[in-house]
């Protein structure tokens, strides 16, 4: 269902500006003309700049839902369109304007993150501001790509990503081939249209909708590159902007991969050191739970164990197990647990937690598109090695990298296969012009390293860089009072923290 067009629904006093309902507010608020007027040069756009949300309640979930209206090419605006999920959590409070938050992913679907606004954002920002979450285009509820069926998917994610022979490299190359080939096949109108950047041309729509002369926007991980791209076709739109968890946009993919698998390897150590400390059973050093891991790794490799729903944990499945424990320490215990488990024979622990990444459901079927989404987004941002510039990524990210490289460089092969070429190339993004926007580094975040923030805060024109001292993934809403305080000013007053503010 497409999203209504505006609609004389306003006093004629209204008419020229526009008008739309805050909760909180007896009145509608009158909404300046030029919020929603289309970019300069693209009047193709005026009907999707200028319409209404109708937002209603939603089939399974607390808040309001609606549809937002968007052209599947930007370049041809009069052809097809499709609809941007939303879900909005209003103010608990008299609402002073939209909180539009993106979790990141790529591939993570907003308005899950929507209904849950209280664990993702402070109750002081909950009583000001109306939390908006949106599907981005090719995710969740929002035109979904399809790539693999579920039993393939299965497949794919159990296959081993660090080939020993020729059979398994060719084995590697066809599950590759085939994912991209699955993605054309079943998704092949939209697949070529889901990148960051058509994504960003989306949230300007939505700012526009929202009735915002600028937009306020809360971004984790990929959703502070989206946040970035935006900044950057968007810098008069740019109102108060968190990004948390920074990835910076000149990366390129090997960059972006060698850099992920370190973080990976400094978490790993950090949980390896926390788990010698505590007595665990995998080693009285952090070298010797490290090896430990490793050990297991090699076994599973060889001989895989009895996992869950009749499959097999592999390494790969292992490895997205031990994955899904980085992002946040409060999983390490568990993390401990499920490893010494796989020693003793018993892989059920670890594949729950690899079940768990991979939003796949017990029993079988995935609760979400995530894991496709990913690889067609990414593949489309940023050109992939290939060939022997391929074989030296593989190589450098082992050396630099020694517990994850091989493995994270493994993960990116279906890009090197993909159907469609890239629409983005890695560069840096000032975004002069923008309104202050405030960086978010963790010293020891894993997927998104804190070298990728200060890299990003070098970059953007208007920014300040405040750091978390501590380990898991983002830094806001994960109990850190100093962190939630100063990203709560900035939202609600504008108030930057100062330069140099660290956090632990």
């Amino acid at each position: 269902m497409r999203a209504r067009l505006l609609g004389l629904t306003c006093s004629v006093s209204l008419l020229l500006a526009g008008c739309s309902w805050l909760p909180g507010q007896d009145e509608p608020r009158e909404v300046p003309a030029e919020a929603t007027k289309a970019p300069e040069g693209q009047a193709g756009l005026a009907r999707f700049y200028a319409q209404e949300l109708e937002w209603g309640g939603c089939d399974d979930r607390d808040g309001e839902c609606a549809e937002l209206e968007v052209p599947v090419d930007y370049d041809d605006p009069e052809g097809e369109s499709m609809t941007i999920a939303l879900l909005r959590q209003r103010a608990k409070g008299k609402s002073t304007g939209s909180l539009v938050y993106n979790p990141g992913g790529p591939g993570a679907a907003g308005t899950d993150w929507a209904a849950y606004s209280d664990y993702y954002s402070s109750p002081s920002v909950r009583r000001e501001l109306d939390f908006v979450g949106f599907d981005p285009r090719g995710t969740g509820d929002s035109s979904p790509v399809d790539c693999l069926d579920d039993a393939a998917l299965d497949t794919y994610l159990g296959t081993d990503l660090t080939p020993d022979d020729q059979a398994e490299e060719d084995r590697l190359a066809e599950v590759n081939r085939g994912f991209g080939e699955g993605c054309k096949a079943m998704s092949g109108d939209i697949a070529p249209h889901i990148s960051t950047e058509d994504a960003a041309r989306d949230l300007d729509v939505l700012r526009a909708a929202l009735g915002e002369s600028e937009l306020t926007y809360l971004g984790k991980s990929y959703g502070t590159y989206l946040g970035t791209v935006y900044a950057g076709l968007f810098p008069d739109r740019v109102g108060r902007f968190v990004l948390d968890g920074a990835i910076a946009p000149d990366l390129s993919a090997a960059e972006f991969t060698i850099g992920q698998a370190t973080g990976f390897d400094g978490a790993t150590r950090a949980w390896a050191r926390d788990c010698a400390d505590s007595g665990c059973s995998l080693g009285s050093s952090e070298d010797e739970v490290v090896q430990s891991v490793q050990d297991l790794l090699a076994d599973l490799d060889r001989q895989p164990l009895e996992g869950l729903d009749g499959l097999e944990l592999t390494e790969s499945w292992a490895s997205l197990g031990i994955a899904q424990a980085m992002y946040d320490q409060g999983q390490w215990a568990t993390l401990t647990a499920a490893l010494e488990s796989a020693r003793s024979g018993n892989g059920q622990d670890l594949m729950q937690l690899a079940f768990a990444y991979a939003f796949r459901q017990p029993g079988g079927g995935y609760r979400s598109n995530i894991m496709e989404a990913l690889y067609a987004v990414n593949c489309l941002d940023r050109p992939e090695p290939e060939g022997a510039e391929r074989e030296a990524m593989v190589e450098e990210a082992a050396g630099a990298a020694p517990i994850w490289g091989e493995m994270m460089a493994g993960t990116s092969g279906p890009c090197s296969q993909w159907p469609y070429e890239p629409v983005g190339e890695p560069g840096a993004i000032e975004a002069k012009g923008a309104n202050p926007i405030l960086v978010v580094g963790t010293t020891g975040d894993p997927a998104t390293p804190y070298v990728w923030a200060e890299q990003l805060d070098r970059q953007l024109d208007s920014s300040t860089l405040l750091t978390y001292e501590g380990d898991g993934h983002t830094a806001y809403m994960r109990q850190n009072d100093c962190v939630d305080k100063a990203v709560d000013g900035y939202l609600l007053s504008g108030e930057m923290p100062e330069a140099g503010t660290v956090c632990s």
